[in-house]
Formats: C-alpha cells, sequence, structure tokens
C-alpha cells in the first residue's frame, strides 16, 4: 500500500474474557492482514457492555487507521457492534432491503427466526454490505474521519469466509499497489532456527520482505512484494522463493498449503497410491485429519484406532506375546501395526502410531514418547519421537500426526525417510 495504515481488531463479546469461547477471531484475521502487508497493532478484546464498548472504540479512532470488528453483530440484545460504532461516527442506522429479503427467505425455508433476527438488516448508512452467505448476520464497511472500518460477525465459521471473501479484496483497493505474499510451509525447523538462517538477509530487506512465524506443530516463512502489478510483484518473489527453498531443503513440505497433509494428498493422487493407518494415541486423529479434505476418498481406504492391546491383537491381529513382551509403546509393535494394517486393507502404504499423549507414563517411556511408523513393500520405516513430558495431549497427537505425513511426503517425493 503507498501509506502504512495501521491496524487495531477490536473483538466484541463477553464469552471471550470469561474464556469459554478462543478468540481464534483475532488470530486469523491478523494472518490474513499480514499476507497483503496491513499492519496490526492492537488486539483488543471486549464484552458485550456498552460503555466500554464506547471506551474502546474512542481508543482506537485515537491510535488506528482501520478499526476491524468482529462479534456483536447477531439479534440479540447484548449484540451492540453495530450500534456503538454507527453512533461514534455520527452515521444512522438504515435498513437494508436486499437483507431484510434474504431473512425473509430464511423464514420461508422452514428457518426458526424470530422477530428480532430483522434488526440484522440495520447497517451503518452509506456501508458497503458483505452479504453472509455462510450465517444470517451481515458485515459491513464504511469510512468516515479518516478512519476505514470493517464489521464481521464472530462466529469463526462466518468471519474467516467473509474476511476472506470480502474484507480483504476491499482492503486491497485502498492502494493503486498489489501485494503478494506467499507461504513457504516447513516441517522439521523451528520458528527461531528458521530466523537465524534468514536473519541477516531480513533485516536487510524492504521490498520483498520475509517473515516467519510459528504455528503449533510446523512453521512457515511469509515472502511479500509489492508492485505496481500482480505479475511483477510474483516477478520480483519469484528468485526470493527459489533462494528460501534451496536453503531450507527437505524440510520445506509446501508452499501456499495450509498443512502438511494437504501437500502430501496430491503427491499421491499423482502416483495413484493409496495408505490406511492405524492408530493408538492419536486415537484417529491422523484419518480425521485427511478426511477433512475434499477428495481424500481417491486415495485413504480407512483405518483401525486400537487404543488397548487387546484392539491391537483382535482388530489388528498383531501377536499378543510381541505386545507382551516389547510393550505397546515399542519399535516393535509400531512397525507391526502399519504392517498389518497396509495388508488388511489393501493399501500400498501403511502407517502406524503409538505412544504415550499423557498425562500418564508407561513405566518405561516418558510421557510424550510416540513411534510413527510407515509400511510400503519391501520395507517398514519407523522413527522414535521424544516431543517433551510438558507437552499437551493434543500437541503430541497433532505432532504424531505431522510425522505420519513427513515421512509419506518424504518417501513420496524421494527423499529420506529416517
Amino acid at each position: 500500500m503507498n501509506k502504512t495504515y495501521d491496524t487495531e481488531i477490536l473483538s466484541v463479546g463477553t464469552e471471550l474474557l470469561l474464556g469459554h469461547v478462543t478468540n481464534t477471531d483475532a488470530r486469523d484475521v491478523s494472518e490474513m492482514l499480514s499476507r497483503i502487508g496491513v499492519n496490526v497493532k492492537y488486539h483488543t478484546v471486549v464484552g458485550d457492555n456498552p460503555q466500554r464498548l464506547r471506551q474502546c472504540v474512542e481508543v482506537a479512532k485515537s491510535r488506528a487507521d482501520i478499526i476491524i470488528t468482529t462479534g456483536g453483530l447477531g439479534p440479540t440484545c447484548d449484540d451492540l457492534t453495530k450500534q456503538i460504532l454507527a453512533e461514534a461516527f455520527g452515521l444512522p442506522l438504515v435498513e437494508v432491503k436486499a437483507e431484510m429479503d434474504t431473512l425473509y427467505e430464511y423464514i420461508k425455508g422452514g428457518k426458526e427466526l424470530t422477530p428480532n433476527n430483522f434488526t440484522q438488516a440495520l447497517l451503518p448508512q452509506g456501508a458497503t454490505v458483505f452479504h453472509n452467505r455462510w450465517g444470517t448476520a451481515p458485515g459491513c464497511a464504511f469510512e468516515k474521519d479518516g478512519k476505514i472500518v470493517l464489521m464481521f460477525p464472530g462466529p469463526p465459521k462466518e468471519c474467516d469466509p467473509m474476511m476472506e471473501a470480502y474484507g480483504i479484496p476491499y482492503l486491497k483497493k485502498l492502494s493503486d499497489e498489489q501485494i503478494v505474499s506467499h507461504s513457504v510451509r516447513i516441517f522439521g525447523m523451528g520458528e527461531s532456527a528458521v530466523d537465524d538462517l534468514f536473519r541477516e538477509e531480513m533485516n536487510a530487506m524492504t521490498n520483498p520482505t520475509m517473515a516467519p512465524y510459528a504455528k503449533e506443530c510446523d512453521c512457515l516463512l511469509q515472502v511479500t512484494a509489492k508492485a505496481r502489478s500482480e505479475e511483477e510483484a510474483e516477478a520480483m518473489l519469484r528468485p526470493v522463493m527459489e533462494h528460501v527453498k534451496e536453503r531450507l531443503g527437505e524440510v520445506v513440505y509446501g508452499v501456499d498449503v495450509e498443512c502438511i497433509e494437504e501437500a502430501v494428498l496430491p503427491l499421491l493422487k499423482e502416483r495413484g497410491m493409496t495408505f490406511a493407518a492405524a492408530e493408538s494415541c492419536t486415537g484417529g486423529d491422523v484419518a480425521r485429519r485427511f478426511t477433512d479434505m475434499p477428495g481424500a476418498s481417491a486415495v485413504f481406504l480407512g483405518g483401525a484406532v486400537t487404543y488397548t492391546n487387546g484392539a491391537k491383537a483382535r482388530i489388528l491381529g498383531i501377536d499378543p506375546a510381541l505386545i507382551e513382551e516389547k510393550g505397546a509403546v515399542s519399535y516393535e509393535v509400531a512397525k507391526a501395526m502399519a504392517e498389518r494394517v497396509r495388508l488388511l486393507t489393501g493399501a500400498d502404504i501403511g502407517v502406524g502410531v503409538t505412544g504415550l499423549a499423557g498425562p500418564d507414563g508407561d513405566g518405561v517411556h516418558e510421557v510424550g514418547t510416540v513411534f510413527i511408523s510407515m509400511a510400503v513393500e519391501g520395507r517398514t520405516y519407523v522413527r522414535e519421537t521424544h516431543m517433551g513430558a510438558w507437552r499437551t495431549r493434543s500437541f503430541v497427537r497433532r505432532m504424531a500426526g505431522n510425522h505420519v505425513y513427513d515421512m509419506m511426503r518424504r518417501w513420496l517425493t524421494g527423499l529420506k525417510v529416517e
């Protein structure tokens, strides 16, 4: 953008302050804004209290060029965001006929809407309307007193796609320059190591720029360029992207993908291969993550959650004597899980996961010990990982899944697996 815009994200909802709901909106909106070079300077959370909300809006007006609100657009008496923002900028709320008609259509479609739902069709006069295809409450944007205001519903399933569909294009129009960004996704190297590898370069760069970001179980390097056209920006990024991928090497699992399994799916399709999973400590999470993606049925044959020793023996057919001798959390049992699920399903690749997600150990291994296996024709690979006894169950499970998909990615692309 020609001008640097400071942005404040104002999240509205008492449930956020009570901890009943995690404020993922601010995180997700910030991440989207980073892709187009908009600087987020403040995150503010306020409850459904009109006086405190007014105070927060006045503070935001004093220090931000762009104010983005999430939440408080619904039909109940504590949904006050529109009213307070309109009041703060001296704008009346007016009925938007198209939105009112849409709400009537919901009623004709058998939806249960009470009369107060129609307050959602009242928006600040002159605002650009963001029609909500994922719910009932529309969002909007307006510019007044030198400030840019965007409002979105609170539920992430509505806020995220609306920000992507309406908010990002709206903000891009503020500049006659094009901002293009690509994310290099990394597994096997942490954010601090990536920062150390590129620190001198990043400090010297002005356009394009690079910035590392930590995710829960992997990280990414965001590479961004600004130019008069998208084509020119892409041309500026091309050598930087090649340089980054060359320096990072095998730890790069994809570009502009959201997760490592998203990088594995097309690799399986390209090779016409299938896989199946046998899971213990991950409780089916490996299969769930993969089947969340459209097109998974073309390559994923199925899986088994064999959480107990008995299930490993009965369902997978693993020798009970092996489990007794080596223990469920072992190289040998992990190896057998991958081999047996591959044999039973007829998959090209069988994967297995067994370990200790905590909080209890097994008297032999520390919590966070996980064995991840992958069986292919003629060979079985096993990784022994130690994630740390202080890790949460969700972290251990997700990280184990990442190792599963990393092993598959490496084998499918001819890289060293173990």
